[in-house]
């Protein structure tokens, strides 16, 4: 049996939605109500996946991220978000939480990413060959922080299908870690050119691109579109 998973989240119906929804999967499951919580039980048990609501009272989510990854780095982390790609989601993905969960979930798609995340350590790196696997070793790496072992996986996927729009934005977020922002965006506007509608490219290049021109005095480009 798998390792127990830990459900950090303030809401009691977040926490027994998520946990009736994993019942299926025949894994022991453990409930937190906020980073504090969390936090504590995790010096008690050894858990191998942690599912953490992003904003929480006290100590949010990005905060306990940062915590575990300093005494458990071993351990998965799935982000909650009830806001779609998250401002934080590159600093997240640096510090090797890949998978992102957003509200409201449906129990199908609960089962099918934990089971992914769960999958994903048994992958054979000799035998992928396919976008998928390679996709899926992509974000075993990012969960070790193993970037540039992430960046060839994800290049792999891209020659197995150029058509698909993951890939790019993923290699977006992997070039905003080492630190090349336009190489990002070259990226993210690689997958939207492929899909227009697909949003975490959409954001992370609106992000990006804010980013600069904040650095450069320019204008918000959030606030053009509210006014």
């Amino acid at each position: 049996m798998s390792k127990p998973i830990l459900i950090v989240d303030d809401e009691k119906n977040i926490r027994l939605t998520l946990t009736e929804s994993l019942a299926s999967l025949n894994v022991e499951t453990d409930t937190a109500s906020n980073g504090e919580e969390a936090l504590a039980k995790l010096k008690e048990k050894d858990f191998g996946l942690i599912l953490l609501d992003i904003r929480m009272p006290g100590i949010d989510g990005m905060e306990v991220l940062r915590r575990v990854r300093e005494v458990r780095p071993d351990v998965r982390i799935v982000m909650i978000t009830a806001y779609g790609t998250i401002e934080s989601a590159v600093e997240a993905i640096k510090l090797g939480a890949v998978d992102f969960l957003q509200k409201p979930f449906d129990p199908d798609d609960i089962r099918a990413l934990v089971t992914r995340v769960m999958d994903r350590e048994k992958l054979d790196e000799q035998k992928s060959s396919d976008y998928s696997s390679h996709i899926e070793l992509a974000k075993r790496c990012i969960g070790d922080r193993h970037f540039a072992a992430a960046v060839e996986h994800v290049r792999n996927a891209i020659f197995f299908d150029p058509g698909r729009p993951e890939a790019f934005n993923l290699l977006g977020a992997l070039m905003e870690i080492q630190g090349d922002r336009l190489e990002a965006q070259k990226n993210y506007r690689a997958a939207l050119s492929l899909d227009p509608s697909y949003k975490p490219a959409a954001e992370n290049l609106r992000r990006s691109t804010d980013w600069g021109a904040r650095q450069k005095g320019g204008i918000n480009i959030d606030k053009i579109e509210k006014e």
